[in-house]
């Protein structure tokens, strides 16, 4: 396993530590995917997928001690014209047909929601604002399913904003016909109580383009597990990333990426910074490669910047390739300091510290906002990261 880095500030580290091995990991170590929860045993923290999660801090999600109230959350779903938004049962055809549960909280969230939330773009439907979902936590807990399906050659950008106060267990679906394009936002802003645990699956269609972009700066416990299967060769996927682990938080993306078919390509991108006493960002990167999917191109990569003494980061990127028949694969992981050397260029030309260390986190994410595309979200995350730093300085 080609474990990059579990790096607690405050030793005698510095600079950063690139991985690039071509090592080969199983991504299937754990029990087999099922939407029944007796299925999966109950973690205690010694699993390999839960060894670095807080399992005192998920409230109950992962041993079915968590109940459904009324107060969980509040979603709001506004969609330009031609956009269909339903509320569905159990039974609808649509739901998990991206993907199955893979863990026992994502079995819990599909076994426990009452009703999902479909939104459907017809056919070569391309639209030029995107769909925005709210979800808003009321203090409570709750279990939820949304699906978005595009049809062939639809083209849609979904923001999804998740804040307020809540316990979250969830499933998001992506269904992307033939030739379809979609891009999705994912920002997780919650208050700072916040438990917030999903499963996001996409099935990416023949010629069709996924990008997906996660910004996690709130909450108590944020662990998303993002994956992506291709229902067709041609398929594209881009899995961009960015987090901001203040003090006491611990936010982990976990990923797969499985090449199921021929003549994909994937491209993983996630950055973190990190500040404060016991802040905990985990990114763990899965590319899976299968004997049938030759002529794959994929890349995953993993950056953090450490700002503080008292962070820890763990980054794990894994590669199992099963055909030699590929265009490429690799990976690479990076955790280092806050360059003190970079600070001192700006500062000896009269920039203020302050503003220097702006600059710096700045620059390093600047790559990312850019993906989203969203002037107002773009600018909204830029203030969120400078509030941050404020707070650092402060």
């Amino acid at each position: 396993m080609a474990e990059a880095q579990n790096i607690p500030v405050g030793s005698t580290t510095t600079g950063s530590i690139a991985v690039a091995a071509e090592s080969t990991v199983a991504t299937r170590m754990s029990a087999p995917p099922s939407f029944d929860v007796a299925d999966f045993p109950v973690p205690h923290g010694r699993e390999e997928e839960w060894r670095f999660t807080p399992l005192e801090r998920l409230r109950g999600l992962h041993d079915g001690t968590a109940v459904a109230n009324g107060d969980g959350v509040k979603v709001d779903v506004q969609a330009p014209e031609g956009v269909t938004v339903e509320a569905v049962g159990r039974d609808d055809a649509r739901l998990g047909k991206a993907g199955t549960p893979v863990d026992r909280v994502a079995a819990q969230a599909y076994s426990a929601f009452e009703k999902a939330s479909v939104v459907t773009v017809p056919k070569e439907t391309v639209l030029t604002e995107p769909i925005r979902i709210a979800v808003h936590g009321q203090g409570g807990t709750a279990f939820g399913h949304q699906v978005i399906e595009l049809g062939a050659f639809a083209e849609a950008v979904v923001v999804i904003d998740h804040t307020g106060d809540a316990v979250l267990a969830a499933n998001v679906d992506y269904l992307l016909g033939d030739g379809a394009k979609l891009t999705v936002v994912s920002v997780q802003d919650w208050d700072g109580k916040a438990v917030h645990v999903a499963q996001h699956n996409a099935l990416v269609g023949r010629d069709a383009s996924f990008k997906s972009v996660v910004v996690t700066f709130g909450g108590d416990v944020v662990r998303l597990h993002p994956r992506v299967q291709y229902a067709g060769p041609g398929g594209e996927a881009e899995l961009f990333g960015l987090y901001f682990t203040d003090q006491g938080q611990h936010q982990e993306h976990r990923l797969l990426v499985d090449h199921n078919v021929p003549h994909c390509k994937s491209n993983v991108v996630y950055k973190g910074a990190l500040q404060g006493d016991g802040a905990h960002a985990v990114w763990i990167g899965d590319v899976l490669i299968e004997a049938k999917a030759e002529g794959t191109d994929t890349y995953e990569m993993n950056r953090n910047l450490v700002l503080t003494d008292g962070a820890r980061v763990d980054s794990v990127p894994n590669l199992e390739i099963e055909t030699g028949e590929i265009v490429g694969a690799g990976h690479a992981s990076a955790t280092g300091r806050f360059d003190d050397e970079q600070l001192f260029y700006l500062m000896a030309r009269g920039i203020p510290e302050h503003e220097a260390r702006r600059l710096v986190v700045r620059g390093f994410f600047a790559e990312l906002v850019q993906q989203i595309g969203l002037p107002d979200i773009e600018e909204r995350l830029i203030a969120k990261i400078e509030e941050e730093l404020e707070a650092a300085v402060g």
